[in-house]
C-alpha cells in the first residue's frame, strides 16, 4: 500500500495536457448532467473531441470510435434536451423491463462482432473494449432521451473502464472512471427523485 501513492504521483506527472483537459471537462459534463443542466453537452463536445485522438494514439480503437460517437451525440443530446419532446424541454422517462431486455440482447449481440473486427485491426483487449463501447453507445442514447435507467448501465460501463484505462496506463482516465462510478450512483439517486417529483405533479 505504501508504494501506491508514489506511483500515482509519477503517473500524474506523466499525463499529457490533452488528457488533463479531456478528463476535467468530462467531469464537468457529468456533474452538469446529474443536475439536468443542458450545458453539460458543451463540455461533452470538448472532452470527447480530445479523447478521440488520445485513444487512437494508444490503439484502443473501439474507444476511439466510441468517443467519436460521443462527440456527435453531444450535439444530438443538446437538441433532444432542448427541443426533442415536441419542441419542449425533455422530461425524465422510465422504460419497462421488457424494453430493456430487448435492447440488452441487441447490444450484446454487437459485442463479439465489434470485438472480432477491431482485433483484426490490432486493437488491445478487443472484446472487453467492445463491451464497454457497445453498451456506452446504448447508454448515451438513453441519456439523450432522459431515460432514468441510463445510470444502471453507466455503473457497469464505468466500473469496467477503470480497469481498461489503467491497463493502458491512462491513469487520469482510470481515475475519472472511478469518480464516475461514484457520480453515477449520485445521478441515479438525483434523477429518481426528479422522476418521482414529475409523477407527483
Amino acid at each position: 500500500m505504501a508504494d501506491i501513492w508514489p506511483q500515482i504521483v509519477t503517473a500524474w506527472q506523466a499525463q499529457s495536457i490533452l488528457e488533463v483537459v479531456a478528463v476535467f471537462t468530462g467531469i464537468i459534463y457529468l456533474l452538469l448532467a446529474i443536475k439536468e443542466n443542458i450545458w453539460c453537452w458543451f463540455f461533452a463536445i470538448i472532452s470527447t473531441g480530445v479523447s478521440v485522438y488520445l485513444f487512437f494514439d494508444v490503439e484502443l480503437l473501439s474507444e476511439s470510435l466510441l468517443y467519436l460517437y460521443y462527440f456527435i451525440m453531444a450535439f444530438y443530446g443538446f437538441y433532444q434536451w432542448k427541443f426533442g419532446d415536441n419542441h419542449h424541454e425533455r422530461r425524465i422517462i422510465s422504460w419497462h423491463i421488457k424494453k430493456h431486455l430487448m435492447w440488452i440482447a441487441v447490444t450484446g449481440a454487437m459485442v463479439p462482432v465489434l470485438g472480432y473486427t477491431t482485433s483484426q485491426w490490432g486493437a488491445a483487449m478487443p472484446y472487453l473494449d467492445a463491451f464497454t463501447t457497445c453498451f456506452a453507445i446504448f447508454s448515451t442514447v438513453l441519456v439523450a432521451y432522459k431515460v432514468l435507467e441510463n445510470w444502471h448501465y453507466w455503473l457497469i460501463v464505468n466500473t469496467i473502464s477503470v480497469y481498461l484505462y489503467a491497463s493502458k496506463e491512462l491513469y487520469l482516465y482510470a481515475a475519472m472512471s472511478a469518480l464516475y462510478v461514484v457520480l453515477t450512483v449520485t445521478g441515479m439517486i438525483k434523477w429518481r427523485q426528479s422522476y418521482a417529483n414529475q409523477l407527483a405533479k
